[in-house]
């Protein structure tokens, strides 16, 4: 049995098995994802959803899904599944035997005496998704139809039946073509073997996505079927689909295939998932090399960048793909802002702390490669153009103060990672000076010092120490404040303060260090990662449910969040050295039972604030994933 298995009592299971998603993706931006059913449950699933620049910079869905039946005798078996008002159909999901994740996602149906084998895969340098059905066994001839559901629709959207819509197609080389609306992609949908392309135009109306059920938004949506193929199968014959933007040689498919399953690294254990995992965020495509922050509804964000990048990339050893992604980030920089979401025409600049981030990632870069030449040569002006932007002033108020400390802020605006938004306006406006933006400014200066020698920034980071001390620090609480404004000081206890302990260069000494780390293991740590807010105070939310004004209300208001663990776990190690090295071990070793849950292989966004601590959020989170694979560094060089 593989590392990552379901048998037929779990996947039969709706309850269990709808809860549990596939993500797969290209490193184009192409991705595939579903439950391990094969039945969609959100409106961001489906088997090919690839980007369309030339509509817009999201991702669009293509093929929502196929449904296949198996006809032996003259009688049907239909192995697909979909929600619609009232119940499901088909039932598919009953002639399940088992789910294998490796190398693929494998699921093996047995109807009677047909034992039929579907794997799923994509291909690497092309939006194209590729299914190979393998006839396992079987007693009588057999045929299979495919009956593909397609969108052609933005993935934040759901599609009508409408009049707009094209329903002719062009043959194709074993296949058809489709290209249901003008300004989109033709999709090529393709056999590896002879077949017939039956034509039945028709809508299925009323497809249900639960979880957008769950999350309030609209639910339903009409997917067009254009007809079926069908085609023969012999007992251990393999027949492959192939669905993409691009023509493609039918009678390459098996061998397209089976190099596409050489690349994989295998998912046998806890950290190789984590790896695939990795490499499924970066994203290059026209000259850009990004991090996609999370799947499926995600882009690419400048402080989730910053944060993911060292764990994504150089704990793999790729310093090429590291340097690659710092270039593109460096062509977005605007004064001393980097886009808090997107780029070019479609930015957002309100973060106060990404930035400074940047300072943080190329330090990780010296520490992976001890090349500090590289990081002078490429980004020592791109540095001192933020330092003196914020030492200046720039948007939303960011402007160093007479005592050196960072002040940011106006209404309405978000400018930390506690970013939430809602009708009434930011759920944490932390308007003044944030905690983590004062430790993350000195460290800056010190590490710009470092590159450059020149003095003036190692005498303004003294200053900022001094100011940050007396502001910051109380001995009757044995914490560092939250947001200090003037007199005006915010004592919630949140993780905020921790990066005081963790960054390269800290203010602090280590008996307040110490301090505030044994208040954080105390009121925030959880085995998925720190919570937002503590439990005591009394705007604390442990669940995070509901439309999206609850769930934004509790989103940093007790939500827990994994990629914190990284930072507390570095301060942590930095503290106690070897002492630590089990109990860092026992926090890591607890996330591999994650790795059969929610979003399969990878890492949730976010965790209920109370036990059992359940996954919500995106099923699979860039900085989750790359700061446990920090996390096993730092312990790996203790």
């Amino acid at each position: 049995m593989s590392y990552i298995h379901f048998d037929k009592t779990q996947l039969i299971n709706l309850n269990y098995s709808l809860d549990r998603e596939i993500i797969r993706t290209n490193r184009s931006g192409t991705y595939t994802s579903t439950t391990i059913i094969g039945c969609n449950t959100r409106k961001y699933h489906g088997l090919l959803v690839v980007p369309q620049p030339q509509i817009d910079s999201q991702n669009h869905v293509m093929l929502s899904t196929v449904h296949e039946t198996v006809i032996q005798h003259g009688a049907s078996f239909h192995l697909g599944i979909s929600k619609f008002p009232g119940n499901y159909f088909p039932r598919g999901h009953k002639y399940l035997e088992d789910f294998d994740s490796e190398p693929i996602p494998k699921l093996t149906y047995r109807v009677g005496g047909v034992v039929l084998q579907k794997e799923l895969i994509l291909d690497t340098n092309r939006d194209r998704v590729m299914i190979r059905y393998t006839l396992l066994d079987a007693h009588s001839p057999t045929k299979i139809q495919i009956q593909p559901f397609l969108a052609f629709r933005g993935y934040h959207s759901l599609c009508k039946e409408n009049e707009a819509i094209n329903k002719g197609f062009t043959k194709a080389p074993s296949g058809v073509k489709f290209q249901l609306y003008p300004e989109y992609d033709p999709l090529f949908l393709q056999i590896s073997k002879k077949n017939e392309f039956v034509s039945k135009p028709d809508w299925y109306h009323n497809v249900e996505y639960i979880q957008e059920r769950e999350r309030g938004y609209d639910y339903q949506e009409d997917l067009f079927v254009p007809g079926y193929f069908e085609f023969e199968i012999t007992k251990g014959e393999s027949v492959i689909f192939s669905a993409g933007l691009t023509e493609a040689d039918p009678k390459t498919r098996e061998n397209a295939f089976q190099k596409e399953i050489s690349r994989r690294i295998p998912r046998n254990n806890f950290e190789n998932c984590l790896k695939n995992s990795a490499g499924q965020f970066i994203r290059k495509r026209d000259g850009d090399t990004r991090i996609i922050a999370g799947y499926p509804w995600f882009g690419w964000w400048g402080r989730d960048t910053f944060i993911a990048a060292p764990g994504l990339t150089l704990s793999n050893g790729d310093t090429d793909t590291f340097l690659d992604i710092m270039d593109t980030m460096s062509r977005d920089l605007k004064g001393p802002l980097f886009p808090n979401i997107g780029s070019g025409d479609f930015t957002n600049m309100t973060s106060i702390d990404a930035p400074l981030w940047f300072f943080w990632t190329l330090q990780q870069y010296i520490v992976y490669t001890g090349d500090k030449k590289t990081i002078k040569d490429r980004y020592l002006e791109k540095l001192r153009g933020i330092i003196e932007g914020y030492k200046k002033g720039t948007t939303y108020n960011i402007h160093m103060m007479e005592n050196g400390l960072i002040w940011g802020g106006q209404k309405d605006v978000a400018l930390t990672w506690m970013d939430a938004i809602t009708p009434d306006g930011p759920v944490t406006p932390r308007i003044g000076c944030p905690v983590e933006i004062q430790a993350l400014w000195y460290n800056a200066l010190l590490f710009f010092h470092e590159l450059s020698r020149e003095e003036e920034y190692a005498n303004l980071a003294a200053q900022v120490k001094d100011s940050f001390d007396r502001e910051f620090w109380d001995w009757d609480n044995g914490y560092l404040a939250d947001v200090v404004d003037g007199a005006e000081k915010d004592w919630s206890i949140r993780p905020n303060m921790l990066f005081a302990t963790s960054l390269p260069y800290t203010m602090l000494s280590e008996e307040k260090n110490d301090m505030i780390l044994e208040m954080v293991k105390s009121k925030l740590l959880t085995t998925r990662g720190l919570r937002s807010l503590s439990p005591d105070d009394p705007g604390y939310k442990g669940y995070y449910f509901g439309n999206q004004i609850s769930r934004d209300n509790a989103y940093h208001n007790g939500t827990v969040w994994a990629w914190l663990l990284g930072h507390f776990v570095e301060g942590y190690l930095k503290l106690h050295g070897k002492a630590a090295k089990n109990f860092v071990q026992k926090i890591i070793k607890g996330f591999d039972g994650v790795m059969t849950q929610y979003g399969i292989g990878t890492v949730a966004e976010i965790y209920d604030g109370d036990p059992p601590h359940r996954p919500k959020g995106s099923v699979s989170q860039a900085w989750s994933v790359a700061e446990l694979l920090r996390m096993m560094d730092l312990v790996n060089r203790i």
